[in-house]
């Protein structure tokens, strides 16, 4: 899981992980908000109306979901489970809100927070998206600034100063916690066949 304050860039992080990496899939969230310009269903986001989403919310279909900005956000179950059957690390670019939904129904997750730079990094990069006006900004930073909070419950934190760098620690991420103890089902078998190989050698070994 991927959480920052709005402008910290997880979102570009998640694509250009995706790009890069063929064990990456990345789980488009579904959302009430009209789409924008340029926007595509099931790419950029799921686009439902209310009503739907509401009803999707009571049938227990999402792994997480909120209201942010008048506008209902979340994470299709669908969407998470297709990629765990593929045996693909599935990335979620979520709110902190989220996020504590998803660490209840998948305590094994990974959750990485992103930092910006400086708050004035922040502002520019939100400015720039020409996607609200001034009190949209304003609202956001106030959120930002509660979200940061947040940060300490998370298992890694990278801060987006170089973008290419930022993108390399969060891969290198990746390739640490599949190799976790905790996350290696058939390390049981391992263990086991190994065992019993270096046994049979050592009774070779004595018979000479």
């Amino acid at each position: 899981m991927l959480s920052s304050p709005s402008g910290g860039g997880k979102s570009t992080i998640a694509r250009h992980l995706l790009e890069a990496r063929e064990d990456v899939t990345y789980s488009v969230s579904a959302t009430t908000r009209a789409r924008r310009t340029g926007e595509a269903d099931g790419t950029h986001y799921h686009f439902l109306s209310r009503p739907e989403f509401e009803r999707r919310a009571a049938q227990d279909e999402f792994v997480e979901w909120a209201e942010y900005g008048a506008n209902l956000y979340g994470t299709l179950r669908d969407e998470v489970d297709r990629g765990l059957r593929e045996g693909r690390h599935v990335v979620l670019d979520i709110d902190v809100a989220g996020a504590r939904q998803v660490r209840a129904r998948y305590p094994d997750s990974v959750h990485v927070f992103v930092l910006p730079p400086s708050a004035q990094v922040l502002v520019q990069r939100l400015r720039g998206r020409n996607t609200e006006d001034l009190a949209g900004v304003e609202r956001r930073l106030g959120i930002a600034g509660e979200e940061l909070r947040a940060a300490r419950e998370y298992d890694y934190v990278v801060v987006n100063d170089d973008f290419v760098d930022a993108v390399a620690q969060v891969a290198a991420i990746l390739d640490v916690e599949v190799r976790r103890v905790r996350r290696l089902s058939n390390l049981d078998e391992v263990i086991d066949n190994l065992r019993r190989d270096l046994a049979g050698l050592q009774q070779r070994l004595q018979k000479e």
